[in-house]
């Protein structure tokens, strides 16, 4: 019956755990994360969620001679916001699991 304790115990602190994980990936959610690339030329901003919020392109780079680097720049600003976005998520993530290396969350 000792374990039985221990096991209730071990119930309420995976329900606390999970509860937690919910109202993280809600504050997550909210979280938004802006980068620009191409010297100011395309600015982005992305939410926890990944989901692009804005895409900002300088007037000057819309001309046909610059359509590659404009791709190129879109490219890297997304991107680096994606990546910036995982930091976050996972140093949040780290927080709450108090630095335990848990597999990916999939937010």
């Amino acid at each position: 019956m000792a374990n039985g304790g221990g096991m209730g115990k071990l119930m309420k602190q995976l329900q606390k755990a999970q509860t937690r994980m919910a109202q993280l990936q809600e504050e997550l959610a909210q979280k938004t994360v802006e980068f620009s690339s191409g010297g100011g030329a395309v600015r982005v901003k992305v939410n926890g969620k990944k989901e692009l919020l804005s895409l900002d392109i300088d007037p000057e780079m819309l001309n046909e001679d610059n359509c590659e680097i404009l791709e190129d720049a879109i490219l890297v600003a997304l991107n680096e916001a994606f990546r910036q976005i995982d930091e976050l998520v996972n140093s949040e993530i780290s927080k709450l699991t108090g630095g335990m290396n848990l597999p990916p969350m999939g937010f």
